[in-house]
Formats: C-alpha cells, sequence, structure tokens
C-alpha cells in the first residue's frame, strides 16, 4: 500500500511539531490544526497548512471531533495522526475517521474501548492471563459498600478513574474512613476531566515502581515489544522522568514482562504503537502487575526511539497504511541508555502551580534531542496541559545519560514562563536517583530536599550588572542619558531595591558595565564587569568567577537564568503595592488563572484556617483553595465553571465577629 500523501495532525505543541519532524523527512504533506490560543504557535509555522478549529476552550476545538475530521477532509488529508492527549483514545474519532474514509493512525476502535474501561480491561487480562493488581469496580458501591471492599483489598488503596490516564483523579487512601470522600473527589474529578464519574479501588503496591512496555502491531498478526521504560519519578501521578530500559529489570524479568506485554496486546486485536504499564514492587522486582494500557504514542517515547534507534512516529504512518513489520522480536535490540526530563510550565516554589504567559527568550541546548513546542514569543495558555517541551540525553550508559542530561538542563533558557527546570536539575542529582533507587512516591519525599537554593549573590549582581549594560548600549551619547552614574565628582551610587519572591536585597552600583562597583545590603562594594554576548545573553565577572546568564526584561520585570535556575526579579515598590498578608483576612484570590470546578461556601458561613473554599482547575492539575485565617466568608464572586484569572478575588474572609440578627 502506498504511503500518504497528506496527514493532518489533530494535536499541539512539542508532539504536533515532533510529528510534523518525521513526516517532512518522509515526504508527507503536513496539515496542522489550532485553536485561537495557538495562532502563530511553532507547530502551526512548522505545517505546510494550518486550519482554525475554533476558540481556545479545547471543547471548542482540539476536543470537537466534527471539527477535526472536517478540518481533514476539506485540506484532502487522507490520514489523521492524533498524537497523545486530547482525543487521541477516542473511539469515537477513529470510527469518524473511517466514515469520512479517514485513515486513524492508530488502533481500531474497539481496542481503544477495549482498553479505556480499566474494569474491562482487567477482565480481558485477567482471561490473557497477564497479572493484574487485586481490586473492584466502586461505581456502585455506596459508603458501607466501599469500606467493605477496603477490607478484602487491604490498605493502601489506590482510587482512580475508570476513564482518562495521566494520573488525573488517583489518590492513594490509608485511613479506610476517608475512603468515601477520596471516592467522591475522584468522582468529581473524573467527571471534568473525562465525562465518566466511575472509580476503581486497587491495592497500591508498597515501594511501586512505575514499568511500561512499548509495543507494535500490525494488521497482518506481528506483534513485538521494544523493550520497557522505567517511570517511576512521578509527582502527583503525572511523570516527570523518564529512561529506558530500567535498572531494576534483570534480563529473565525483562523477557517475561514483554511477553506479558505482547499477550496483552493481541488480547485486544491492537494495531500500531501502544504502552502496557506495569506496577513493579522495589521489594520484588521479579514479580510485576498490569495497570492499564495507553491506546496511543507516549510522552516518553523519544527514550525507546534513542535506544533502538527505531522512528515510532514512521512505524505507526507505515502500519496504518498497510505495510507489514519487516522485523520480527529477535531483531529488536537496544543499545545504551536514555533519560528524558519534561519542561513544564510550573512553578515548583508554589507547590508546583500552572503557569503560563510569555516567551521573553528561549535557548535550547546542543547535542542532546529537544522535542519542543515553544519558541521566543510564544504566549504559553493555561487552556491546555503545561507540557512545554523534552530534554532527552543518550549515552553508551546510564551514569553518562545523566551527566549529559544535566549539562543540557544547564543550558536550557526559558524565560518569561516559570518553569521546573531547575528542579528536574535537582532531582537528577540526589543520591537515591543516581543510583536508581526509585519508586513512585520519591520525588513527593525529596520535593523539600530538592527545592530552590536561596537568591545568590552573584545573580544579583548580574541583575545589576546586565541592566546597566543594555541601558549604555541604549543610551544617547549625551551625559544627561547616561545610566552608571556619572556627575561632578566621584561617580554616583544608584541604590535599587529587588524583590524575588520572597528574597528581597538592596543594590548599591556605582560606574559602568566594564567596571561596576556592586554592594548587596550590608556588604562591602565588590568590583564585577559585564559583558553583553548577544540580545538575551551577558557573561559576568563577579566574586572571581565568569558565569553565563540570559537575560529578559519586561517592563519593571527582569528574568534571568543561571545554570538552569531562573529568578523574577521585581522593584520593591510594585509588589508591595500589589501585596497581602496572608496572615490576615481580607479578599481570597485566584493564585492562578483557570476553572473553577467547585465552591465549597456561600456568604455568611464560618470558616476556619485551612479550609478547603474552591476547588480550581487549571492546565489538568487540580488546586485547593483555603481560608488564610478564622472567619466569616461573604462577597462570593465565583460559582463553578467559571474562568478566572490570576490574583482574581473569589470572595472575602472577614475575621470581624458576626452578629446574628435578631428579630
Amino acid at each position: 500500500m502506498a504511503m500518504f500523501e497528506r496527514v493532518l495532525v489533530a494535536n499541539r505543541g512539542e508532539i504536533a511539531v515532533r510529528i510534523i519532524r518525521t513526516l517532512r523527512r518522509l515526504g508527507i504533506a503536513a496539515v496542522a490544526v489550532y485553536s485561537d490560543a495557538d495562532v502563530g504557535a511553532p507547530h502551526v509555522r512548522a505545517a505546510d497548512l494550518a486550519v482554525r478549529l475554533g476558540p481556545a476552550p479545547a471543547t471548542d476545538s482540539y476536543l470537537d471531533i466534527d471539527r477535526v475530521v472536517a478540518a481533514a477532509t476539506s485540506t484532502g488529508a487522507t490520514a489523521l495522526h492524533p498524537g497523545y492527549g486530547f482525543l487521541s483514545e477516542h473511539p469515537g474519532l477513529a470510527r469518524a475517521c473511517d466514515e469520512a474514509d479517514v485513515t486513524f493512525v492508530g488502533p481500531p476502535a474497539s481496542a481503544i474501548e477495549a482498553m479505556a474501561d480499566k474494569s474491562r480491561a482487567r477482565a480481558l487480562m485477567r482471561g490473557a492471563e497477564v497479572p493484574v493488581v487485586p481490586g473492584v469496580d466502586a461505581s456502585e458501591l455506596d459508603d458501607g459498600g466501599l469500606l467493605a471492599a477496603a477490607d478484602d483489598i487491604g490498605l493502601p488503596i489506590m482510587v482512580k478513574p475508570v476513564a482518562g490516564g495521566g494520573g488525573k483523579g488517583m489518590s492513594v487512601v490509608g485511613d479506610r474512613d476517608r475512603l468515601p470522600d477520596a471516592v467522591r473527589a475522584a468522582r468529581r474529578q473524573a467527571t471534568n476531566a473525562f465525562g465518566d464519574d466511575r472509580v476503581l479501588l486497587e491495592r497500591f503496591v508498597t515501594d511501586p515502581r512505575h514499568i511500561e512496555v512499548q509495543v507494535l502491531a500490525d494488521e497482518h498478526g506481528h506483534t513485538l515489544h521494544l523493550g520497557e521504560r522505567e517511570c517511576s519519578l512521578q509527582r502527583r501521578h503525572q511523570k516527570i522522568v523518564e529512561e529506558a530500559p530500567s535498572p531494576l529489570l534483570d534480563t529473565a524479568t525483562r523477557r517475561r514482562i514483554g511477553a506479558s506485554a505482547v499477550a496483552a496486546a493481541r488480547a485486544c486485536g491492537y494495531r500500531g504503537a501502544g504502552t502496557v504499564e506495569y506496577i513493579v514492587s522495589d521489594a520484588e522486582p521479579d514479580t510485576f502487575f498490569f495497570l492499564e494500557m495507553n491506546t496511543r504514542l507516549q510522552v516518553e517515547h523519544p527514550v525507546t526511539e534513542l535506544v533502538t534507534g527505531l522512528d515510532l512516529v514512521e512505524w505507526q504512518l507505515r502500519v496504518a497504511a498497510g505495510e507489514t513489520l519487516p522485523f520480527a522480536q529477535d531483531d529488536v535490540t537496544s543499545t545504551g541508555h536514555a533519560i528524558e526530563a519534561r519542561v513544564y510550565a510550573e512553578d515548583p516554589a508554589h507547590d508546583f502551580l500552572p503557569t503560563g504567559g510569555a516567551v521573553l527568550a528561549y535557548r535550547e541546548p546542543d547535542g542532546v534531542r529537544v522535542d519542543s513546542g515553544i519558541a521566543a514569543g510564544t504566549v504559553v495558555p493555561t487552556t491546555y496541559d503545561p507540557l512545554l517541551a523534552k530534554v532527552i540525553a543518550h549515552a553508551a550508559d546510564r551514569d553518562g545519560a545523566l551527566r549529559r542530561l544535566d549539562r543540557a538542563l544547564s543550558d536550557l533558557a526559558v524565560l518569561g514562563v516559570r518553569t521546573n527546570v531547575g528542579f528536574l536539575r535537582r532531582l537528577l542529582a540526589h543520591e537515591e536517583v543516581v543510583t536508581g533507587d526509585l519508586d513512585t512516591g520519591l520525588v513527593g519525599r525529596i520535593v523539600d530536599d530538592v527545592g530552590a537554593p536561596p537568591l545568590p549573590d552573584h545573580v544579583l549582581a548580574a541583575a545589576a550588572l546586565s541592566h546597566l549594560a543594555r541601558r549604555s548600549l541604549q543610551s544617547a551619547d549625551s551625559v544627561f542619558a547616561r545610566q552608571d552614574g556619572w556627575r561632578i565628582g566621584e561617580p554616583a551610587w544608584t541604590v535599587v531595591r529587588l524583590i524575588a519572591d520572597t528574597d528581597t536585597a538592596t543594590l548599591r552600583v556605582r560606574g559602568a558595565p566594564h567596571v561596576t562597583q556592586i554592594a548587596i545590603d550590608d556588604g562591602d562594594a565588590v568590583t564585577a564587569v559585564a559583558d553583553v554576548i548577544d540580545d538575551h545573553t551577558v557573561r559576568c565577572t563577579y566574586d572571581g568567577h565568569a558565569r553565563r546568564y540570559t537575560v529578559a526584561e519586561d517592563g519593571d520585570t527582569l528574568w534571568i537564568e543561571s545554570a538552569g535556575d531562573v529568578w523574577m526579579l521585581q522593584r520593591q515598590a510594585q509588589l508591595e503595592a500589589a501585596g497581602r498578608s496572608e496572615a490576615a483576612g481580607g479578599p481570597v484570590v485566584a493564585p492562578m488563572p483557570g476553572t473553577v470546578t467547585a465552591v465549597h461556601v456561600s456568604d455568611g458561613d464560618a470558616v476556619t484556617a485551612g479550609q478547603a473554599l474552591v476547588i480550581m482547575e487549571a492546565m489538568k492539575m487540580e488546586h485547593q483553595v483555603t481560608a488564610p485565617v478564622d472567619g466569616h466568608v461573604s462577597g462570593v464572586s465565583v460559582r463553578a465553571g467559571a474562568q478566572v484569572e490570576m490574583e482574581q478575588t473569589l470572595l472575602v474572609v472577614d475575621t470581624t465577629a458576626v452578629t446574628p440578627c435578631s428579630s
């Protein structure tokens, strides 16, 4: 069968860019789709043709099956690649493609349906003699039934939605009396995310490691696996670092788990590239249990590509075009070790809240693979998943891959949007990660140990130097336009108050960029030098060390990157004007832009400090907005479904006593 001439990519961001890269290499025309939030996005610019789907909300654009399929037929695309997320595991899209005579680059709808329902999938796997975690479907159980099920399964218990994936709605319960509340929360999140409130209870495996196997199958009866990936470094059940192969498995277990994944794929009549996920106890690495099957490409597929030398997107396309896999299981080899780190738009210093905004400067590292969906000038919306890019390093062994990945992350710069890059570097340097002693709870246990360091003096010095250097280049020749504190007599000191989060410093600066004196707080003056390399790069010499910084200015805000960490420095006066005390009552504001999913209080309600008031969701993450103090609620201005901006007032908690009305 001939390869496709034109393929529509029904996705956005880094995965759309990555798919288009393979399409171009194969000589296939690429059609992109976009919402109003993605006009001019990198995936749109990379395509040969782009079609607007609709407004920013995904339900009106990327999740609208009719619009997506119409975009394919109207542009003459004969195939549609769904990427991952959005509609990639929606059987309705696969069927709609069939009806429109557009090839769906993925498995048949029947396989998607079989694996999308976790209860049905568990039954199917038992029939294929694939081991599954003990558990029950909690959909029809009342509170009493839930508690009885907990006694049968044993604590702790994993609560997870039957539909969907990506860790959405999942939680671990160690107290049986908390189980009913956890199930209700999971049902609410599952309804919002997947339109399906069914929930599954499973035994939580102690010290669990998350290991998945990549499978590939054609329509001619050939099914094989491409090895496993270790995905145990997770935060809130969301993978952040993945690697291939797993440092846990021995040769015999690797062979057994691979054969199990092939049996799982055959049991559901799979075709294309997919992933069978397992949970493995660190204490019993030769025992594994089936978790679920992702009937699509995975975010972490690049690590498999780097160790096998296979382009999974290419083989998805070839299989969809009817080709036979030209290699057998014994022909698949794995060379070296690959590790991937996911770069998210989130703020590790503030409980990893999703962020957004315009990318002021962007620099990718050399010598490694970077799958990215952003560029300088890209506006990162809060409407979609916060994944911005993936950095993937490959080397002869795991130690070498870790070193290359760390160096690459130190060279990556994203300014204008807070990211987790610095956090990733510190995580990868942690002793347990270096030794491969992993489990899915590790990140949660060590998150405080790998937090951001205090604001270093050299960053403050670089901020002052880069500001002076840029202003010096922009200023006129007039003495009165100079920025170096020149006056008749000795140079004057310019005093600047800068704040980054809770760190505040007073800088005294005088001189010009090439010879500057800087005094921080009450410290002695130190001579420093700045050398402007390009529009966003400055090399500064301070305290005897020369370092490279990436800088970008946005009004009174200066973003500065150093070795992967990014600081946002602002004039203190600006923050004081908008600041408020967390210890006092008053307006309770949205900590991030997003959607209100639940409001738990009404005007007049009495609340206690720490009580959940409002539930918000942004970039597929749920966040509780809590009461800052004891008090009474007034001015509730939002309801479920409302879209709110960062710092928008949601309600007021008044600490003054409320006197009941008397009749």
